[in-house]
């Protein structure tokens, strides 16, 4: 029998054994809860008791305060996952919380994937990356709580239905890296090709062949941020074509091919 002197303490000694939630945790917890599940059900599927989610829901401005994002160390190489980013990327919320970054990479080009695997881990270097095998293409797939900080264009709907604008951070970025985000939009909605014509020449018909860079989106203002990045790099364009769906920006002449093929060059 427990006399006084050993009987375990009912509250002091109950409060050092509750476990230590670490942030994400907590965070993972209140978004289920956000979603508008019940207490007793994110309780019962994250093991967390309802007391303690319910004092978490109280304490909610101050967590979110000890989250704030940072800047990317490696600004090169965002600004060309910014370019993969609004050609064939998106973000979707995470039911365990945070959000998830995927982007399409068709199968033809490996080391698309393998470049866009590797920009993921150099702005987010502390965040795992996986690939997920779609019919034809690698969704090359990131989680991060941090990512709409780092992408703020992302909002509801498809990004050709609303306004799409960067932040004067990112601008700066892109100022100082334009040939990046260039070349990210030409790998994500962009290809280099090589046309050919024939010619008579001294009664002689021969072909000749030139290399161009087209780049086609849904969205006026994605095509627009890539024209002017293009001005700015003295490069010349022309629209090629232009549908109900996308526009078609053609790269053609020589001089501004050979500074695309210094730069960007083809996808592989």
């Amino acid at each position: 029998m427990n006399t006084p002197s050993n009987r375990p303490a009912k509250g002091k000694n109950r409060a050092k054994l509750d476990p230590v939630y670490d942030l994400e945790t907590r965070e993972r917890a209140l978004a289920l809860v956000s979603h508008g599940r019940s207490l007793n059900s994110v309780s019962k599927q994250t093991g967390i008791s309802r007391a303690a989610i319910r004092q978490w829901q109280v304490r909610i401005e101050p967590i979110s305060r000890t989250s704030k994002c940072s800047r990317p160390d490696d600004l090169a190489t965002y600004s060309y996952l910014l370019g993969l980013y609004l050609g064939d990327g998106c973000l979707s919320r995470h039911p365990r919380g945070g959000y998830v970054l995927r982007i399409a990479c068709a199968d033809a080009w490996p080391g698309l994937i393998t470049a866009c695997r590797d920009a993921i881990l150099r702005v987010r270097p502390a965040n795992s990356v996986y690939l997920v095998p779609k019919q034809g293409c690698v969704m090359v797939t990131g989680h991060s709580r941090h990512w709409p900080c780092l992408f703020p264009q992302h909002g509801p709907g498809k990004k050709h239905e609303r306004h799409i604008a960067l932040e004067p951070w990112q601008q700066q970025i892109v100022d100082a890296h334009p040939w990046e985000l260039i070349r990210g939009l030409i790998h994500s909605d962009g290809c280099r090709i090589t046309n050919w014509t024939t010619r008579m020449v001294n009664g002689e018909r021969k072909r000749y062949e030139y290399p161009r860079y087209f780049f086609t989106n849904a969205s006026d203002d994605i095509v627009r941020l890539y024209t002017d990045t293009l001005d700015s790099l003295g490069v010349e364009w022309r629209t090629a074509r232009q549908s109900r769906r996308a526009q078609n920006v053609s790269v053609a002449r020589r001089a501004s091919v050979a500074l695309m093929d210094a730069h960007v060059g083809p996808k592989y």
